[in-house]
């Protein structure tokens, strides 16, 4: 298998058709190797526009979604960053380059610590991984410039919401299948959230997600 054809077939033709068409972001995939963050013996599949298993029900996004919420962030270097599911830690990798700090949380404890150490081979120092359930939120007395989940909620939790920095940005894929929105969330300066709808999609949730009042009948 040719890697780097793999790697600019993935950009060409899956991620630049998906609207991703910044260059800083199309530049990053090539810098940061998906290969490394897929399981053992998925390497060949690592450029395929599919969901990568990682075990204990959770996955890898696909790279065109990936791609494009990293577009939708639209991080500073003075960023600090809030990631909720690291998975695989590709996606932390990748908001590394571009951010000042990450801290990603993951559930399961085998997971964080394979992707910690992916991370540190990858050079991604600026990256902490925490261990935990924060489906609903974390560390409440912090603030953070920017909070993304890597995993959707059908509605979203008030604690991330409270937990933006002014000006911050919240992103996430809201809803319940097979219609769910990912959606922004930007701090205004009078401390009202503004949600902006952006496309629609499909992952899956969040372990423990806050879920919304159903009506029985």
């Amino acid at each position: 298998m040719n890697i780097e054809l793999a790697r600019f077939n993935m950009v060409e033709q899956q991620i630049r058709p998906w609207e991703v068409l910044d260059l800083t972001v199309l530049d990053l995939l090539y810098q940061v190797r998906r290969e490394d963050f897929v399981p053992a013996g998925w390497e060949n599949l690592a450029f395929v526009d599919m969901e990568i298993p990682l075990g204990l029900g959770e996955f890898m996004l696909s790279p065109k979604l990936e791609a494009r919420l990293l577009q939708e962030l639209r991080l500073k270097k003075s960023d600090r960053v809030l990631e909720v599911g690291t998975g695989s830690g590709y996606m932390a990798a990748l908001i590394s380059r571009l951010a000042a700090t990450v801290t990603s949380v993951e559930i399961h404890e085998s997971l964080a610590q394979a992707a910690q150490h992916k991370l540190q081979a990858a050079g991604c120092h600026n990256v902490t991984v925490e261990i935990g359930d924060a489906a609903q939120g974390w560390h409440p007395q912090r603030q953070w410039d920017v909070i993304v989940l890597s995993g959707s909620v059908p509605v979203m939790p008030p604690a991330f919401l409270e937990a933006l920095a002014p000006g911050g940005c919240l992103l996430a894929v809201v809803g319940d299948a097979p219609s769910m929105t990912v959606t922004r969330w930007r701090r205004q300066g009078n401390g009202a959230c503004q949600p902006e709808s952006l496309f629609e999609t499909v992952v899956p949730p969040l372990h423990h997600a806050l879920q919304p009042e159903r009506f029985e009948f």
